[in-house]
């Protein structure tokens, strides 16, 4: 679908979320919107797409209540405050949205928190992309270098081909918020796989130990958890150009997450897996089995990191039993490690043995 023809499609799903509650009031009731609820008990796996999605499970907002009833009025405010963006082709970042709510009175957000969930619930009601009500985050991509040659079309209405490894300093190619074919089209490829890394010194040292172009690489720095525009961009290149995409993490909970979020989707954005998450994506992070057989320099797990293995054990996308073996092996040991642990052997040591031996082991080598 066209860039208009989404933002299009968002301002009439809008105008029906204002029409339902309008009716509502008309015939006397109360109003209520009804969304999906967004927690881990509600998510399921969707086979035909290969990616976890909410359920059945919703919650209501409702004017019965003093919380719910201002929730709506936000909501109303909202709604008419993208339908404004789209007619006059502005954009918004969310946390410009927030301030602006200052000026919407009583509807006035308390937090950023309250604004962004209800741009994410408004997503999930009309299945559109924040992006298509011209909502943008603040958080640009991530960084890429690799064997990659793309068309952009820049703020003029230019379009420009860049080859990510040539055209490219040290830091690489910026991925921008909009990732899409009206922005970005992807022209040539003459590479074997995308790592995804999750620290900018892990990046960096992949770089400039030549990793990329030694190995066909395409070297993509995640920025720990990655924005939607990184996780888009990947799916892209391993959808269109068939690049299997490889994620190398640190060692411990939030990091499981980080690729749980790029394989099978987050819980917050379950509504969009199918666009964001690619369910081929293979895990090649550290392990509790590598800090025992690579005797890594290890951290002790803190509370917060034994709470959230424990709710990892409970979290359906990590019922396999690799993940099993390696969450309950973590809490046994009771210790976790970085990427650049490896650096106990060397600053080569990474390029030159681990990666070549785990990424032999999972068949991209």
């Amino acid at each position: 679908m066209k860039n208009e023809e989404r933002h299009h499609k968002a301002v009439e799903e809008l105008y029906k979320i204002a029409d339902d509650i309008y009716n509502q009031i008309e015939k006397g009731q109360i109003p209520k919107m009804q969304i999906p609820l967004r927690s881990k008990k509600n998510i399921q796996f969707a086979p035909r797409k290969g990616v976890w999605k909410y359920g059945s499970l919703k919650g209501v907002r409702s004017a019965k209540k003093m919380k719910g009833a201002y929730m709506l009025l936000r909501t109303m405010y909202m709604l008419e405050f993208m339908k404004d963006m789209v007619a006059n082709q502005k954009s918004s970042t969310l946390r410009e949205m927030y301030y602006i709510s200052e000026g919407w009175g009583n509807a006035k957000f308390g937090s950023q928190d309250e604004s962004n969930n209800l741009a994410e619930d408004l997503e999930i009601v009309t299945a559109c992309m924040r992006e298509d009500f011209k909502l943008r985050p603040e958080e640009d991509g991530a960084r890429v270098i690799g064997n990659i040659t793309l068309e952009e079309t820049n703020r003029k209405g230019e379009k420009k081909r860049i080859n990510l490894r040539d055209d490219v300093g040290d830091s690489g190619y910026g991925i921008p918020y909009n990732v899409e074919t009206d922005k970005i089209n992807l022209i040539d490829c003459d590479a074997k796989f995308i790592m995804a890394v999750e620290t900018g010194g892990m990046f960096d040292r992949l770089v400039e130990n030549g990793f990329d172009e030694d190995y066909g690489a395409v070297v993509v720095h995640l920025k720990g958890q990655p924005a939607r525009s990184t996780r888009r961009f990947m799916k892209r290149l391993n959808e269109e150009m068939n690049l299997p995409l490889v994620v190398f993490t640190d060692c411990d909970p939030w990091s499981f997450r980080i690729f749980s979020s790029i394989a099978y989707g987050a819980i917050k954005t379950a509504h969009i897996s199918e666009y964001l998450a690619t369910p081929t994506a293979m895990y090649c992070g550290i392990t509790s089995t590598d800090i025992l057989n690579y005797d890594l320099p290890t951290d002790k797990l803190s509370q917060q990191d034994v709470r959230a293995l424990k709710a990892e054990l409970t979290d359906p996308r990590f019922k396999d039993r690799f993940w099993r073996d390696e969450i309950e092996l973590m809490l046994k040991l009771g210790t976790k490690a970085e990427q650049q642990a490896l650096a106990k052997y060397g600053l080569d040591f990474v390029t030159d043995k681990y990666l070549p031996e785990k990424l032999t082991e999972i068949g991209i080598l």
